[in-house]
Order: structure tokens, then sequence, then C-alpha cells
């Protein structure tokens, strides 16, 4: 019997890994600890020499391991992915932006919208109303922080709206989360899992990541504001 296999981890995919490593304790009685923190810091961590057994981490993050050589390519599959979303503190009224022109007022008369700096949902928010050409009107009344979950700006009252992973959003107390943004604008975006190259229980590792992919454990995902892969 093996030790106890690592995986390390960011922010948006730590609720649902947290649910899964503790049913495949009891189903296989291998202990799983997870250790996250924000995507920019998760993969910064492993580049300067921390490991694991496993990575689950944005798609970009994920090929930038392999390209190091640090995880094993051929272990490599999609763990989830997920879609952008909008919040408000819970009890304030909930704006309308299940359309692109409700979406557009909405950020046009918000009061202040919060998004984190260098996270994948905060740097498309930067990309996206530039794109819009809404730049410098919505820009001068953002609220940043560099990473983490956003919505506690938001739920103490120093932000009008939340913008993140639906996920990420989900796990903030007192938030009240309004929806997805239009189609028109969504970025989805993907995770991955690999194998670290110098895990010292791969079978285990590989056994964790068939796990993942299980039929019967996707509710898990969407639960937790997630869409299983495949």
């Amino acid at each position: 019997m093996p030790g106890t296999l690592q995986v390390r981890t960011s922010n948006s995919t730590f609720p649902v890994l947290d649910i899964l490593c503790r049913q495949f304790k009891q189903e296989q009685g291998i202990q799983v600890d997870i250790v996250f923190d924000t995507s920019k810091n998760s993969l910064a961590r492993i580049e300067s020499g921390e490991r694991g057994d496993v990575a689950v981490l944005l798609n970009r993050s994920i090929e930038r391991l392999v390209s190091l050589d640090i995880l094993d390519e051929t272990s490599v599959r999609t763990f989830a992915s997920s879609t952008i979303g909008m919040a408000v503190k819970k009890g304030t009224p909930r704006p309308d932006i299940s359309t692109m022109e409700s979406f557009l007022n909405t950020l046009e008369n918000a009061k202040s919208i919060a998004h984190t700096e260098f996270g994948p949902s905060g740097l498309y928010f930067s990309q996206l109303i530039d794109d819009l050409h809404l730049g410098d009107r919505i820009r001068r009344k953002t609220v940043t922080r560099k990473g983490g979950y956003i919505g506690r700006v938001v739920a103490e009252d120093k932000a009008e709206l939340a913008w993140q992973q639906i996920c990420e959003l989900m796990m903030v107390p007192g938030l009240d989360v309004i929806g997805p943004i239009p189609d028109e604008v969504q970025n989805e975006i993907i995770s991955k899992a690999g194998i670290f190259r110098s895990s010292e229980y791969p079978d285990e590792a590989r056994s964790l990541l068939s796990f993942f992919a299980r039929d019967d454990l996707r509710g898990t995902f969407r639960e937790t504001g997630l869409e299983p892969s495949g």
C-alpha cells in the first residue's frame, strides 16, 4: 500500500477535488492530500521545484510543465471545463446578463466590478472590455485583487459585481451567482490533469486519474460548477 498521494491544483478545481479525493480514499484506501493556490502561484511553485504526484491545472499550465519534462506527457488528460459568470451580494438586486444587450447594459450601469488580475477570468475580462470598446469606461470602476476568490470582495461590500469562473463564485458564502455571461462572449476554461515524472506512486496516480473520469461522478463536477471531461 502506497503512502499519501499529493495533488497540486488551483482554486477553481479544489472544491471538486476535495470531494473526489475523499471518496477515492473511502473506496481504495489511499490518502490524497491537496495543495492548492492561485493558478499563477501553483505553476510558479512547481517551476521553482515543488513536486507532487498529480497536477490538476489550467491547460496552458499543464502544457508548460510537460514542456519542462516535469509531467509525463502520456498521462495527461482533460479534467474539466468551466465558464465565466457574475455574482452579487445575497439580498441585492440581480442584474440581467442573459443577452448581449442586457449584459452590456449591466457593465455600463454597474457602480463597480471586481475581478482578479492574474486568473484566467480576470485576464479575459481586461481583453473583453477592450474588444467591446468599453475599456476606458469600465476599467475606471474595477476593483482588483491579484488572485483568489474575488467574490469575497462583493460579499464584504467592497464592490457591486463579481466576475470570475462560476465554480469559484460558488465557493463564497453570502454571494448570489446571477448566471453565466452570454454565449457570444463566453470563454470556456479547460483544466487538465497529469502525473509528475518524479512521482513515487505512478500506478496509484493513474488509478486516481481514472477515478476522476468515472461516469457516476459526473454529477459531482456539476454540483461544484464544473463540466466533467468528455
